[in-house]
């Protein structure tokens, strides 16, 4: 077994970051194993480093533990870089601000014991592909908690901005957020195809298409989505107004407002599960966010991938 670790310089607080290479160090030495750290240097360089290591190990016997050491953009990366190998495990050192990925497998203590990262076993997982169209240019991959359009995607792009503000960052950022895209209420001019031949057409506040639970740093939006059932959960909110959403957001935080009444009564969220799914901007385009990285495009198609990767989760530990 090999192991590597690739660490996004840019996640989360130097001192954490000083704190797990130094449990890294002291863990390995006390189990006799040797490993080896890549830092990122941008954009995509993780998926590029991961998809070359595997290339290298291909066709061999050894297996390959490969840790993303960042937020959920870092397992993103190194879930597509990795993809199709068979030899290779995915783990997650939780060093982001959001970790929403991990936080459907337990809780963020676990997942930075190193002795527990090392030596645990790992469960699969599924992925979603997506097949996305703007301009003419093509994009594809696979995401591995969840997209979101509308709100939850404008507050990814606000919270980006706020987190720059001086000791503003983490939870108390995102709900900065949430306040001044409530205030503009912008949401999404979109057409949904569903499988079965069904579709919705008009303005949303948003749409959540999920692997995971969880968002926005813990926010349980898509409460009954599970990561290897094989569907992806489609939670679409139609456009509420804005006190109805203030009165609804504290249990959509905590993912009790499918049990709601005023949900239920008013048919104001249309939640299903789905195999495949395809979405089209009614305008010129639409933002579309993939584990927390934003992008611009026109259409998009959505496909689910069953067991697709093998994800590292570490022992709970006993209360």
């Amino acid at each position: 077994m090999r192991y590597f670790f690739i660490v996004n310089p840019n996640s989360g607080k130097k001192k954490k970051q000083r704190h797990m290479i130094e449990s890294l160090e002291i863990a390995a030495v006390r189990l006799g194993i040797k490993y080896e750290i890549h830092y990122t240097r941008g954009t995509k360089d993780g998926e590029i480093y991961v998809r070359n290591l595997c290339r290298k190990y291909s066709g061999t016997d050894e297996k390959l533990r490969i840790y993303a050491c960042g937020g959920d953009g870092t397992i993103n990366e190194v879930v597509n870089g990795a993809f199709g190998y068979g030899n290779v495990e995915i783990g997650a050192i939780p060093l982001g601000t959001g970790n929403d990925y991990i936080r459907n497998y337990g809780s963020a203590a676990d997942f930075l014991n190193m002795e527990k990262q090392l030596t645990s076993d790992s469960v699969f997982s599924d992925l979603i592909r997506y097949e996305a169209e703007y301009g003419n240019v093509m994009t594809e991959g696979y995401c591995v908690n969840m997209f979101n359009v509308g709100f939850d995607c404008n507050v990814v792009d606000m919270t980006s901005k706020v987190k720059r503000i001086p000791l503003i960052s983490g939870s108390l950022a995102y709900l900065i957020s949430v306040a001044v895209i409530l205030i503009r209420k912008r949401g999404a001019d979109l057409s949904i195809y569903y499988s079965d031949g069904s579709y919705v057409r008009g303005k949303i506040l948003l749409l959540a298409i999920a692997n995971g639970c969880y968002c926005g740093g813990g926010v349980k939006g898509v409460p009954y989505s599970k990561t290897n059932d094989g569907l992806m959960d489609v939670s679409v909110v139609k456009s509420i107004t804005r006190r109805m959403f203030v009165a609804l957001f504290p249990s959509y935080a905590k993912g009790t407002h499918m049990e709601k009444a005023a949900v239920r009564k008013k048919d104001v969220i249309k939640y299903t599960k789905e195999e495949q799914l395809i979405i089209a901007a009614n305008r010129e385009s639409l933002r579309l966010c993939i584990d927390g990285e934003i992008t611009t495009q026109k259409k998009a198609k959505f496909s689910i991938v069953h067991n697709a990767f093998k994800f590292i989760v570490p022992e709970r530990s006993k209360t």
